[in-house]
């Protein structure tokens, strides 16, 4: 749910400066030259998967449609660009102007995707479909990649809910923008309220160690708590000596308490007793819940472990190692005149040092075999085998200039879900490994 459907005020900032230097003297030089009007095809992609990763996660497309929308040279925007001299003043009157208005073809979100996979095709003038590299790349290498390590961390988890809550450890927008995508990624909730907010994400959250620590006990402030939330709030066990505050919360609360959670030591161990103790107390449906450092590994060892819910943080925001997905937006064919009748050509860059590329404005396919598990990414240019017309990966997300593809995110969601399924049962191992299916080129 976005604020406008709360039919509350939005300030939507443009995204147009959202951008480097050189896409604008890029742009510059094709109007000079009179290249700038050649119908262009721009492919994102990546040549490989993080080390590790047997797929990748597309997330962010939601994010890139309002940007594309958003993304204009407002009189600040070229009043700015004016003072610094970055471009001449036929290049600011160009971008008085400037709307997309060409289509946009893409995996949608949530779909998974592999080295080569044409993820997002940009197709307009070169000069309107330039100007988007820097901003659909910051989002989508952003977002896939949270979106990567809460696949990962939802599989090893095995449907135990997974609250994300990395807020604090990265910047404040990046912060709700992970929120997002690992909810496309299969986690259930959020600790994050802008992301609450701005996204109809669930939130959820009680206390932290100040919380205790500011009372003159530990039982004065799960009392306090639960004249607060009730008791079917989550305590936080693990202040002091963790016997005697489970001993505590359930004399407070009684055997309905919620939840208590555990946010330090041998996670394994401690769940185990703490459970064992909630049983002989008679709090029976008494969740379990820890935190501390988790990444997918660490979730995959609590699989045994008598635990309900895990919130994650650090790992999940940074990508559990991976920030990046190293995609890359690349001119893949261009007319050969500024003529809108000028056949495209293909274009790919040749140079050594494994940047190459394959030129030619591609589709996409996944074949699978005869119990419709994937067994191969297709990749070509041209006329699609008549095998594969039903199973093609692109949908167009903008035509003309107009976004005709803006979905819920619990779409995105339920996609994921889907597509996973769909995968080879390898696809859950968290050992190294090569993509759990290879690209083909056809």
């Amino acid at each position: 749910m976005n604020p406008a459907d709360l039919g509350l005020p939005v300030d939507v900032p443009s995204t147009a400066l959202f951008t480097d230097h050189y896409e604008l003297t890029m742009l510059q030089a094709a109007l000079a030259n009179g290249t700038a009007d050649r119908r262009s095809v721009f492919e994102v992609f990546t040549r490989r998967l993080p080390e590790g990763r047997r797929y990748g996660v597309v997330a962010g497309t939601g994010r890139v449609l309002d940007a594309v929308e958003n993304f204009r040279f407002d009189a600040a925007v070229l009043e700015f660009l004016r003072e610094r001299a970055v471009v001449d003043m036929r290049t600011l009157d160009w971008l008085a102007s400037y709307r997309f208005s060409g289509d946009i073809w893409g995996y949608p979100e949530g779909e998974v995707y592999f080295p080569g996979s044409p993820i997002l095709r940009v197709e307009g003038s070169f000069a309107e479909c330039v100007l988007l590299e820097t901003v659909i790349l910051s989002i989508l290498n952003h977002d896939s990649a949270i979106a990567a390590a809460a696949s990962r961390m939802a599989s090893a988890a095995g449907g135990r809910p997974l609250i994300e809550m990395g807020a604090r450890r990265t910047h404040e927008l990046a912060a709700v923008a992970a929120s997002r995508a690992a909810y496309v990624g299969g986690f259930t909730s959020t600790s994050d309220l802008a992301a609450g907010f701005r996204y109809g994400i669930p939130t959820v959250g009680t206390s932290a160690h100040a919380f205790t620590l500011v009372h003159d006990t530990e039982r004065d402030a799960f009392q306090a708590q639960v004249a607060s939330l009730g008791s079917g709030t989550t305590l936080l066990v693990d202040t002091y000596d963790v016997a005697e505050a489970v001993r505590t919360a359930v004399e407070v609360a009684g055997t309905g308490l919620g939840a208590v959670r555990i946010d330090s030591g041998d996670l394994l161990l401690v769940a185990h007793r703490v459970r064992q103790q909630l049983d002989e107390l008679g709090a029976t449906g008494t969740r379990i819940v820890v935190t501390s450092d988790l990444d997918e590994y660490a979730i995959a060892s609590l699989a045994a472990a008598p635990v309900d819910a895990y919130g994650v943080g650090t790992q999940l925001v940074t990508g559990s190692g991976h920030p990046t997905c190293s995609m890359v937006y690349k001119l893949v064919a261009r007319a050969t005149s500024a003529d809108p009748k000028a056949p495209l050509v293909p274009v790919a860059k040749k140079s050594t040092g494994g940047k190459t590329s394959i030129g030619g404005r591609k589709w996409a396919a996944r074949r699978t075999d005869a119990e419709g598990v994937a067994e191969a990414e297709v990749v070509g240019t041209g006329a699609v085998p008549a095998a594969l017309a039903d199973a093609q990966l692109l949908v167009q997300l903008v035509k003309a200039g107009e976004v005709v593809a803006r979905e819920p995110l619990e779409a995105a969601r339920a996609r994921h879900r889907e597509a996973c399924a769909g995968l080879p049962l390898s696809a859950t191992q968290l050992s190294r490994g090569e993509p759990v299916i290879p690209t083909e080129y056809a």
